[in-house]
């Protein structure tokens, strides 16, 4: 299929080109490598350097006439988006729009569209939660991808434009962002590496639901090459404190220096894990690569580096 990668030159965008591109698809990307890097993106890839937002996304619709849209670019940063709530919601919102609208004008049979499950529900009534569960972002980023699935929505009412949805849970692997305010698994091996004593922000004891990024790219394509509709947690339904990263990463790595600490940030939640059995129900899904083994390629990704 003729597939149209928006944010593929990024961290997770560019395991999903690699990805489809293994399994024989024709892959093209648009990026403005701003957080992306254009080195991720396999030769075989056509990459345009065009925001999401801007009107010259309708020149790359036209000349590449995608069957398939996968969404991923973003502005992905929690705190950047409390800090910038303006801009978060040009590039999620106005951004998935704008897609939106070229992918109904050339014919778009289906969208693939990368969200949030551990920005999405706030402070969860239950772990792991739900795909049902009550949307209540504490965030303007948690806010502006629940606008773009509201979105889709509407597009698939309006214009019979098909769409999956898959929220992730906090992803981790080679090619993330060490050098940003997301990725704590990216940051603390980068430092640790380097020799400095990584920042911890609130008391560590804060839970996530990490996944590995092959694990998520191979959801990728589980979703495009079916034909359903609706959204599930890409997730591995664990929790794992920030405490325990660092040690695990501190092993790993042979770092022997303790943690920094800072204050909580505002607009991320305290615990948090996403139950992925739907996935597994209408995907076939399940995650294959476990926390340490990922852990252990991450830092020998960064090792290498």
């Amino acid at each position: 299929m003729r597939i149209l990668v928006t944010g593929g030159a990024g961290f997770i965008g560019s395991h999903v080109v690699d990805a489809y591109l293994e399994s024989g698809h024709d892959v093209a990307v648009i990026d403005t490598l701003a957080t992306g890097r254009e080195a991720y993106v396999d030769p075989r890839a056509r990459l345009y350097r065009v925001d999401v937002a801007s009107p010259a996304v309708a020149e790359v619709f036209a000349q590449e006439g995608p069957e398939i849209l996968n969404h991923h670019a973003a502005q992905a940063s929690v705190s950047v988006s409390v800090k910038e709530p303006v801009e978060d919601a040009r590039v999620n919102a106005l951004g998935t729009i704008n897609l939106l609208e070229q992918a109904v004008r050339v014919g778009v049979r289906r969208v693939i569209f990368a969200s949030t499950g551990g920005a999405l529900y706030g402070e969860p009534e239950h772990i792991p939660a739900l795909e049902d569960h009550p949307v209540r972002p504490l965030s303007p980023y948690g806010t502006s991808k629940y606008v773009g699935e509201l979105y889709l929505g509407l597009y698939r009412r309006l214009h019979g434009l098909r769409s999956f949805i898959l929220r992730y849970a906090n992803v981790f692997g080679p090619r993330q962002d060490p050098f940003g305010e997301a990725g704590v698994v990216a940051i603390f091996a980068a430092a640790m590496l380097a020799g400095r004593a990584p920042t911890i922000f609130g008391d560590g004891t804060q839970t996530r639901d990490f996944v590995y990024v092959e694990d998520v790219a191979r959801a990728n394509l589980l979703a495009t090459e079916g034909d359903e509709e609706g959204a599930v947690h890409i997730a591995t339904g664990v929790e794992t404190t920030v405490n325990e990263i660092h040690q695990r990463l501190a092993t790993l790595t042979g770092h022997a220096a303790p943690p920094a600490y800072g204050p909580p940030r505002e607009g991320e939640v305290y615990r948090i894990a996403l139950d992925p059995t739907e996935a597994a129900r209408t995907l076939g899904w399940r995650p294959q690569v476990d926390l340490q083994a990922g852990l252990q390629r991450t830092a020998e990704w960064f090792r290498g580096r």
